[in-house]
């Protein structure tokens, strides 16, 4: 790994031909991280100190933007020789990113075959096995031995994608075994391929959400899954590395719209622009939003200057009560995300949240009680009592809606991240409030 002292020095060179000695004798990935660093005037520079190899290997490990930013600054035959190396998942990930223009010349440009192979894989519908999977995988037919296959492997899928897998298809190409590398090193040549190989294929549809296809290889420990078509013929493979930005993309994507971030995709290091068409419609949308629990404490204002500790006490009481829904929220969309349950498990879940919910209801309505005593003048501390049962009830209430709202998104075939903490809390805080206000003015005309 590149440490900040081995970037430093890196970044001290100004001898062009030292540093693309040491820039070519590093890690694809550790160049990568270094040309990011780098002012934009000097990135293609860097890059074009690289060996052809060496270009193409890093290549895959920069953002999309910096890659379209050398896309720009490059000749059309080094842009060419890079984009047709690349592996197709990758190319496909590149060109979701590029301007449709960018991407029409750069598909014209490819070999014939790899133009085929990145259209198909484009025409299937984002998020889906068949967008992320590579056709680069290892196939071998029935008939052959294991001696023949190990040297079909040798001559003939020095690059493919990953050999760790093989693929056994009949006369149709229809997928019907998988072997191992392993197996196959450690058979006698003389065995035929289909009597070693597993019959018991765990695979997908390339319509299969990438969601399902993480948790799948998850389950079974897989670093790569077949994909069929709805003829079952073998089409591609999804590999670990590609699992491994699923479910970081679909992670990140979650807890940004709990937080109401549009889009979910937003990254640390965006530009103030994106940055800002990320969170400001939110932002404005939530104004809105409070405006209405603001509404509900409007009718309220001769009893709160009445009873001046409510100020006091309303904070506590919105506060908590959104950290409790945020609490649950979280909790049951991270489990629905990793496959840990699903709308078939909403009474277990919601039947554990409710006996969590009264503990912690009881708990936090007595604590609430108690802060509300000691704030209280002693012709007031009645109010004690109507905020500690309105907490009780309100935190009561915002467990099982952090648990039933996002399972019944869910269960609808929607995506239970919908429900952000902030709308989730804003509409707590107007229940909470209107029925605080509620019982406290019911109150105030019995006490006087």
């Amino acid at each position: 790994m590149l440490t900040w002292e081995g970037r430093a020095e890196l970044s001290s060179i100004a001898d062009l031909n030292q540093l693309k000695v040491e820039l070519n004798r590093l890690p694809a990935v550790d160049v990568g991280d270094y040309i990011v660093e780098q002012p934009t005037e000097k990135r293609a520079i860097a890059f074009r100190l690289l060996n052809k190899d060496q270009a193409i290997a890093v290549f895959e490990y920069l953002p999309s933007e910096i890659q379209e930013e050398l896309i720009e600054a490059l000749h059309d035959t080094q842009v060419c020789q890079i984009v047709e190396a690349m592996s197709p998942d990758d190319r496909v990930e590149l060109f979701d990113e590029l301007p449709a223009k960018v991407v029409k010349r750069l598909l014209q440009q490819l070999s014939s075959e790899e133009r085929q192979v990145t259209a198909t894989i484009l025409g299937y519908p984002e998020g889906t096995a068949g967008r992320v999977m590579t056709t680069k995988y290892v196939r071998l037919q029935q008939g052959l031995t294991v001696g023949e296959a190990l040297n079909k492997i040798r001559r003939y899928d020095e690059d493919k994608e990953t050999i760790y897998y093989a693929y056994v298809t009949d006369e149709n190409r229809k997928l019907v075994r998988v072997i191992s590398l392993r197996q196959l090193l450690f058979t006698i040549p003389d065995a035929h391929v289909r009597d070693v190989a597993s019959d018991r294929v765990v695979k997908v549809k390339t319509e299969t959400p990438q969601e399902e296809v993480a948790q799948l290889m998850k389950r079974y420990d897989l670093i790569a899954l077949p994909v069929v078509d709805r003829e079952d013929k073998l089409v591609g493979i999804v590999t670990i590395d590609d699992v491994v930005d699923i479910l970081e993309e679909e992670a990140t994507e979650d807890i940004q719209k709990l937080a109401g971030v549009s889009g979910g995709d937003e990254a640390a290091l965006s530009p103030p622009h994106v940055t800002l068409s990320k969170r400001f419609p939110w932002l404005l949308a939530n104004i809105g939003l409070y405006v209405g629990a603001a509404s509900a404490i409007a009718p309220f204002q001769q009893v709160i200057s009445v009873v001046p500790v409510l100020a006091v006490i309303m904070p506590i009481l919105s506060n908590t009560s959104g950290n409790v829904a945020i609490q649950a929220l979280s909790v049951t969309v991270r489990g629905l995300g990793v496959g840990e349950v699903t709308p078939k498990d909403t009474f277990k879940i919601l039947r554990k949240e409710i006996l969590a919910g009264l503990g912690t209801s009881v708990g936090l309505g007595l604590s609430l009680g108690i802060l509300s005593l000691i704030w209280s003048p002693p012709q007031e501390r009645w109010v004690a009592l109507v905020a500690a049962v309105v907490m009780a009830v309100n935190v009561f209430v915002a467990a099982s809606m952090g648990t039933v709202l996002p399972m019944g998104l869910k269960r609808l075939k929607l995506d239970p991240a919908l429900i952000s903490g902030p709308l989730l809390t804003t509409l707590l805080d107007a229940v909470g409030f209107l029925t605080f206000l509620t019982l406290i003015s019911v109150a105030l005309k019995i006490v006087r």
